[in-house]
């Protein structure tokens, strides 16, 4: 018979004798969420979540309803139970204070609640990314100082897949696992441990219609992606869904490579470091893969501000390098 593993069990076995379970909780807590939002994502288009919410967020773009309320979601989950000091979100122009009510705890939660909202209205795959440092200064409430930390210093990251059916997938530093929520039992079970990248890259995604914006060395790597730039190039098809969690779980699956460059109309790139290339690099690295601004790790890049954004290249290490190799023709 096959061991049926939930992830609340997974957890707790990976959890190492000396804790105390406060992170061990807070996992739970993200689990939990997924759920919520998962339960209102499969439902939104009997309800009335739909749509945008009137509001524009920090980035510029209008919200969509669904955007506010798995923002809401993870805040209101999080912010009481003691494991956090403090947390931030791209929907949100200031950091999260704890409510000085509650317990300060000992970590960090750093999130996009709902990447790609805008496709559910066409019933396209959605998702969630999050990531947990530890507080900086354990005697201090939570300030800014705790969230612009690199990538480098994360202790987890992951996440959410919200498609034909919910995903979780993350990494404590130890592997990268995925766990598929059942419907019928209302739990996520383990059902793709310790995922690697293959060796043999199935796919390169990128929107084209951004050609003409991008750099000569970054169209040439493009180039040689369709093999019209050398005979090195691997074979590979093209795909993009455009949205984030979509196209990286593929690839995350398949092989290849994502990238998102700087454009002449945004220099830095879209992507942003803080809630969404950060953790992605995170488990980039665990599965066996490299991520990069074309220049450097994006596991370096010290942030400098919460909303900073990044070009981004992600997936097999050999093709990521590549990528840099042609950057450095600009």
């Amino acid at each position: 018979m096959t061991k049926i593993q939930t992830i609340e069990r997974f957890i707790f076995d990976q959890q190492p004798e000396t804790a105390h379970g406060e992170f061990t909780n807070l996992l739970y807590d993200i689990a939990l969420a997924a759920k919520l939002i998962a339960h209102k994502t499969n439902r939104a288009g009997l309800l009335d979540i739909l749509g945008r919410a009137g509001d524009v967020n920090i980035q510029g773009e209008e919200q969509q309803k669904l955007d506010v309320f798995a923002d809401e979601m993870i805040v209101h989950i999080c912010d009481h139970t003691g494991r956090l000091c403090v947390m931030a979100s791209e929907e949100r122009e200031e950091i999260i204070h704890i409510p000085k009510k509650y317990k300060k705890g000992s970590y960090v939660l750093v999130f996009d609640p709902l990447d790609g909202s805008s496709n559910i209205d066409v019933n396209v795959s959605i998702g969630a990314v999050f990531g947990i440092y530890r507080c900086i200064d354990w005697n201090l409430r939570g300030r800014i100082e705790d969230v612009l930390q690199p990538a480098r210093n994360l202790v987890a990251a992951g996440y959410v897949l919200f498609g034909s059916s919910t995903m979780m997938v993350y990494s404590t530093g130890n592997g990268v696992h995925g766990f598929t929520l059942d419907l019928e039992l209302g739990e996520f079970l383990l059902s793709h441990p310790d995922m690697h990248l293959p060796e043999m890259p199935a796919y390169y995604s990128v929107n084209w219609a951004y050609y003409d914006q991008w750099s000569p060395g970054i169209q040439a790597y493009a180039d040689w992606l369709q093999g019209r730039g050398g005979s090195d190039a691997p074979t590979m098809s093209a795909r993009y869904i455009g949205s984030l969690v979509s196209d990286f779980h593929r690839n995350l699956l398949r092989g290849g490579v994502f990238f998102y460059p700087a454009e002449v109309s945004k220099p830095s790139g879209k992507i942003r470091l803080l809630y969404e290339a950060g953790p992605l690099a995170f488990l980039m690295e665990q599965a066996g893969g490299y991520a990069s601004d074309g220049r450097q790790s994006i596991l370096d890049i010290e942030p400098t501000e919460l909303h900073q954004r990044t070009p981004f290249f992600i997936g097999n290490r050999t093709l990521v390098e590549k990528a840099e190799f042609f950057r450095q023709q600009d």
